[in-house]
């Protein structure tokens, strides 16, 4: 075994190796120094087991690849053609040009994040966009910080902590990724008192719930999931009527948080943040980078004696949102008070397409991917969280023919293929077919869709 160890290069003859003496030009010595003892250590314990026996040659080419791989980032841009607009593990809500504009700005440059530029004192980055929220809510206040999760843990830390608050059972609901909202509402320091049961809640509920302990009625908005069947829940108007008669206030968690009315693009109804606000909710909350089509943000609007304790919490601090997603954040809020945000926003550009635009756009790519490929009738989802179960008529891409025993497999195969394309393509698999929906590209991507899939399907000839 000893024998074995010692046919390993030396650090010393490693780094004389011309192939990483290159490397020197561009990054620390101590830097390759570490990563030659990391793969050098990797060897020996593969010798150690029976296996390995890598050559030099092999070694260096790892050093290499595993440099490459620690400074290269791993954030990639990609294409999204699943038919899922909001898709989670891509990102979300994609953002506006204004927005990225904003946002380039302020990035690299300083700014008046926290500066009155006519007295030249302190003042506070809520106030960038609290005016455009209040105006488009119809709230009195408002506050952003990093994401929806916090808005609520805020919120209750500063308002309820050491008190109760009043859940409906149906709606102590998970958001994705193993959080849960009433872990979320133990953090703050709130008691959460549920009520009801999972398919069934009333009123009367709530009203032998209150105590002097009581600090708010809260509604959950089940934005990613659907009960059916035998149910009964109580509505915002019902709770705040009983909120109103005990003097407490209603906190409202929309999640998505949506201004447009979602009927007019044929989707189920999403209850708007404004309607919260009328029907006298004391606060609701939702998130930036869903249904409203910015960046990831959680906020806060409603009363206004409500929302100046919130904004003295030393909480705040730990949540606030940074310049630059604050940045587009105005940005994106200022396309609403344009009356622009249908044609400005993507999430909203999407949702408003027209089937006939994505029937042409799936027939180009379709000529592009050969005699395996075909338009059928399909249907896309929001995602993120939102309008679960409501869908958007598309026209997918399929590849792939019934009654061929490979074409699962090619159908898998040429996903993967594409994933690998720089940018890499997402598409989805059903059954025997891969899918890919128009909907959830950009028109300005169909190009770089075109060209890949005739490269590859030309590749793999499928045609």
């Amino acid at each position: 075994m000893e024998s074995r160890f010692r046919h390993l290069p030396s650090v010393d003859r490693l780094i004389s190796e011309e192939r990483i003496k290159q490397l020197q030009d561009d990054y620390p010595r101590t830097l390759i120094v570490e990563l030659i003892r990391e793969q050098l250590e990797r060897e020996r314990v593969l010798l150690a087991s029976g296996q390995g026996g890598a050559t030099t040659d092999e070694i260096i080419e790892a050093v290499r690849g595993n440099l490459i791989n620690l400074v290269e980032s791993r954030l990639r841009p990609v294409i999204n053609a699943t038919g899922v607009l909001l898709h989670t593990n891509l990102g979300r809500a994609l953002l506006s040009e204004t927005a990225i504009t904003a946002m380039n700005r302020v990035s690299g440059n300083y700014c008046n994040l926290e500066l009155d530029l006519v007295s030249n004192t302190r003042s506070s980055r809520h106030i960038h966009c609290e005016e455009l929220l209040c105006h488009l809510c119809g709230a009195e206040a408002a506050v952003v910080v990093n994401n929806n999760a916090a808005a609520v843990l805020l919120a209750l830390t500063a308002l309820a902590r050491r008190k109760e608050v009043i859940v409906s059972r149906g709606q102590s609901v998970e958001i994705g990724g193993g959080f849960r909202i009433p872990e979320v509402m133990r953090q703050s320091g709130a008691k959460l008192v549920e009520v009801g049961t999972t398919n069934c809640t009333y009123i009367e509920d709530f009203k032998e719930a209150v105590s002097e302990r009581t600090a708010a009625l809260m509604r959950i908005h089940s934005s990613n999931f659907r009960v059916t069947g035998f149910t009964q829940a109580v509505t915002l108007e019902e709770l705040i009527e009983l909120a109103n008669r005990c003097e407490l206030p209603v906190f409202d968690d929309l999640g998505s948080g949506c201004l447009p009315d979602t009927t007019a693009f044929g989707l189920a109804s999403e209850p708007l943040v404004s309607q919260s606000i009328t029907l006298g909710a004391g606060l609701a909350f939702f998130s930036g980078d869903k249904l409203l089509g910015g960046p990831q943000a959680g906020i806060i609007v409603g009363r206004k004696l409500l929302m100046d304790r919130i904004k003295r919490h030393p909480l705040y601090r730990a949540v606030r949102i940074d310049k630059v997603r604050l940045a587009g954040l105005i940005a994106t809020l200022t396309h609403y008070v344009k009356d622009e945000a249908i044609t400005r926003i993507p999430i909203w550009r999407m949702i408003a397409t027209p089937v006939t635009e994505l029937e042409k756009r799936a027939t180009t790519w379709a000529e592009a991917a050969g005699s395996l490929a075909q338009v059928i009738d399909g249907e896309s989802t929001v995602g993120g969280g939102s309008l679960p179960g409501s869908t958007l008529p598309t026209r997918l891409l399929a590849i792939g023919e019934r009654g061929r025993k490979k074409d699962k497999d090619l159908a898998g195969n040429l996903a993967g293929r594409l994933r690998s394309e720089d940018p890499p393509i997402v598409g989805r698999i059903s059954g025997n077919f891969l899918l890919l929906d128009p909907r959830s590209v950009l028109p300005e991507e169909d190009k770089i869709i075109v060209k890949s899939l005739r490269d590859l399907t030309a590749n793999m000839k499928l045609t």
